[in-house]
Formats: structure tokens, C-alpha cells, sequence
């Protein structure tokens, strides 16, 4: 199994599988609208920017597992990251990143980088996930720390 094994689906019910994505380096998050660091949007949103066309991709998960932080409906989720910051990298359904309905993709991950704690549950919205061009997960930052610590690493792997 690798990460090219999943897919995603889009807020209109698209599936796009990540083989579309081989060869690239993927920055994947859990995502909220309504959270203390939704700002995060705006700075997943300079690196797309900043690197896609040196090969970056983020990938945006909208979760609704942390204190209800994104409560209307994927394409609500979809239209409120475009509106407010502007995101033009794919944001996808609305997935569980833990417990018994945690999408493959985010059991996957947490696999590769089970993270620090006692557990490898996904603490909060915004926890992110650096995979490199040939599919290996090789980094987990959690939610409190800027996607813009990820520079130095994103640059590494392009």
C-alpha cells in the first residue's frame, strides 16, 4: 500500500485518485472553518502558491471531529477557504480523521507518522502531513505550528 493506493473525493462527489499525484510532493491536512488557527488556510495557501510549480500539491481535508469546527457541508467548506483566503489547491469532502469512520487516507498516515504522543490520533484541525515525491510520508507537524516551518523541508524535497 502507498499513498497512491487512496483517493479523494470533491465537495461535487469527484473522485480523483492520487496516482494523479505521483511525482509530486503532497502537503496533506485536516482542515476546519470555524477553528482558532483557520488562519492556516491562508499560509497552506502562500506555499501552494510559492512552490506548485515546482511540484507541490496541498491536499485540504475539512474534519468536523473538533469541538464541531466545521459544521455545514463539504461544498460550504469548499466555498468559505476560497472566499476568505483565496485557496485554489483541492479541498476535498468533509472526512473523519479519527475513530471508527477515520477515512483509509488519514488511518494511512498516522500509520507512516504516528506523531509524539501517547496515541497517533490526530490531536486537532490543521495537523499536517509532508509526503515526497516518491510517496513516502516523512513528516508530521501538528496543528499549532505554521505550515511555514514546513519551508525548509517542501524546498528539501522539490
Amino acid at each position: 500500500m502507498s499513498i497512491y493506493s487512496f483517493a479523494g473525493v470533491t465537495p461535487s462527489g469527484k473522485e480523483v485518485p492520487f496516482t494523479e499525484y505521483e511525482g509530486k510532493v503532497l502537503l496533506i491536512a485536516n482542515t476546519a472553518s470555524k477553528c482558532g488557527l483557520t488562519p492556516q488556510y491562508g499560509e497552506l495557501q502562500k506555499l501552494y502558491e510559492q512552490y506548485k510549480d515546482r511540484g507541490l500539491v496541498v491536499l485540504g481535508f475539512p474534519c468536523n471531529q473538533f469541538a464541531g469546527q466545521e459544521p455545514g457541508t463539504s461544498s460550504e467548506a469548499e466555498e468559505f477557504c476560497q472566499i476568505n483566503y483565496g485557496v485554489t489547491f483541492p479541498v476535498f469532502s468533509i472526512s473523519d480523521v479519527n475513530g471508527p469512520d477515520a477515512s483509509l487516507l488519514f488511518k494511512y498516515l498516522k500509520g507512516q507518522q504516528p506523531g509524539t504522543g501517547e496515541s497517533s490520533d490526530i490531536q486537532w484541525n490543521f495537523t499536517k502531513f509532508l509526503v515526497d515525491r516518491s510517496g513516502n510520508v516523512v513528516a508530521r507537524v501538528e496543528p499549532k505550528e505554521s505550515p511555514e516551518t514546513m519551508q525548509a523541508a517542501i524546498e528539501a524535497l522539490l
